[in-house]
């Protein structure tokens, strides 16, 4: 499946690297087809109740299929909602930096998981991440638990707390039916370009599964569309503004970007308090002071640089936005194709989000260095340079191919905002 699927068909063939984690968890789990399978001449490729195997994968190359393959295989002894509760617990009680707004809610949380639906083709995709994909697994019970906390905490009645939950829980399958090098949940947050362009489809076909394989309300669907939308219009893959986006998809927005914030070394609240207010307007209020009060109640890291350094520190980071800036403008002033100017106006878009943020978090005020938290400065400083990237990656989607002179030069400041 490629960024440009976009038609009613869109499983009228078995999706490569979904079948590939399919048969690698029918190694060690009960996977077979529930009906049989036929291609759309009428031929029987796979007989029901007959566990599925490498040889499957033989026989539907290139085959069109009468039914979408997820819905003709089960997973007999997949995820259930026990399984999901399992691993909610297992979260509860580890070091996860989502604990101080996860155990607030524990015990509506683990009630509320043991009720889930979980349609078969949700139940066999979930399955297979559990046991192919484990690190996407775990990001998917830790965006339910999130997801459904934050709902909790607003106030959600038992409906809205599963529904919640649901789009926690679902939000990245799509990603199953992308190349696994670049899959999210497997990666850090430098994706590079290459990644990027796979990436961003992973939330339409997450909105296609749902929507088009599934029972689930449509909200649900929608929400999973719109998990990297943003207010201000800079998210993908449809860049919505406002109003555009479903309060569950800007709930779920708020959870994901969260999530990735404290990836990897970055395992404290207050990365993800940052990041949500690195850009003002990019997320919805209401959700970003949840996380940041959460943050703001957790013992403070210990400081590790003297307020010298703080101040070189900060200062560096504004020359290296100010020469962004620069960089972008002087480009966008020498040049008149249309492609490369629209990418540019994209890129000075981005970055002017991005000053605003800087500036009205007041840290470039000299009176506030003296005092600035050395923790706080560490997570604006990773933020900067991961949204640095960011525009990076959003420029060269949009540009797309150019002449190799263009091509060159927007390389090339590309290049720079990466290094930043």
């Amino acid at each position: 499946m490629t960024s440009s699927t976009k038609t009613d068909n869109a499983f009228g063939t078995a999706n490569p690297h979904a079948l590939a984690t399919i048969l690698e968890a029918s190694e060690t789990k009960c996977i077979i087809a529930a009906t049989d399978i036929f291609d759309i001449s009428g031929t029987k490729l796979w007989a029901s109740n007959q566990p599925v195997s490498a040889a499957l994968q033989r026989k539907l190359l290139d085959r069109q299929l009468r039914e979408p393959l997820e819905s003709c295989l089960i997973a007999e002894d997949g995820v259930t909602a026990a399984t999901l509760v399992q691993a909610l617990q297992e979260l509860l009680l580890s070091e996860s930096p989502l604990a101080p707004i996860l155990r607030a809610h524990a015990a509506r949380l683990l009630r509320e998981a043991a009720q889930l639906s979980l349609h078969p083709v949700a139940q066999l995709l979930l399955t297979a991440a559990q046991t192919a994909r484990k690190a996407s697994f775990d990001h998917a019970v830790a965006a339910m638990a999130l997801n459904g906390a934050l709902m909790a905490g607003s106030g959600g009645d038992t409906a809205q707390i599963r529904l919640a939950m649901l789009c926690g829980l679902l939000h990245d399958l799509g990603e199953m039916y992308i190349d696994p090098r670049y899959g999210e949940a497997e990666a850090d947050r430098d994706l590079d370009f290459v990644s990027y362009q796979q990436l961003v489809v992973h939330p339409h076909v997450g909105y296609l599964l749902v929507a088009q394989l599934t029972t689930y309300p449509s909200v649900v669907a929608r929400a999973i569309a719109e998990h990297h939308e943003r207010l201000d219009g800079s998210g993908y893959p449809h860049a919505l503004h406002g109003d555009k986006i479903s309060p569950l998809g800007r709930l779920l927005a708020v959870t994901e970007a969260s999530l990735n914030a404290v990836r990897g070394p970055y395992d404290h609240l207050l990365h993800a308090s940052v990041a949500l207010r690195a850009v003002p307007g990019e997320f919805d209020l209401n959700w970003v002071g949840k996380v940041s009060q959460a943050a703001c109640a957790q013992p403070p890291q210990k400081a590790v640089m003297e307020p010298g350094d703080i101040q070189a520190r900060l200062a560096a980071l504004s020359d290296v936005l100010t020469a962004a800036e620069s960089n972008v403008s002087e480009l966008a002033a020498n040049t008149e194709l249309p492609a490369m100017k629209n990418a540019l106006d994209l890129s000075q878009f981005l970055l002017g989000r991005l000053r605003a943020g800087w500036n009205e978090s007041g840290m470039w005020n000299p009176r506030a260095l003296a005092s600035a938290d050395a923790a706080e400065v560490e997570a604006v400083e990773d933020e900067l340079y991961f949204r640095l990237r960011g525009v990076q990656r959003a420029t060269l989607l949009l540009a797309g191919q150019l002449p190799p002179e263009e091509a060159a030069a927007l390389g090339a400041l590309c290049d720079s905002l990466a290094m930043g």
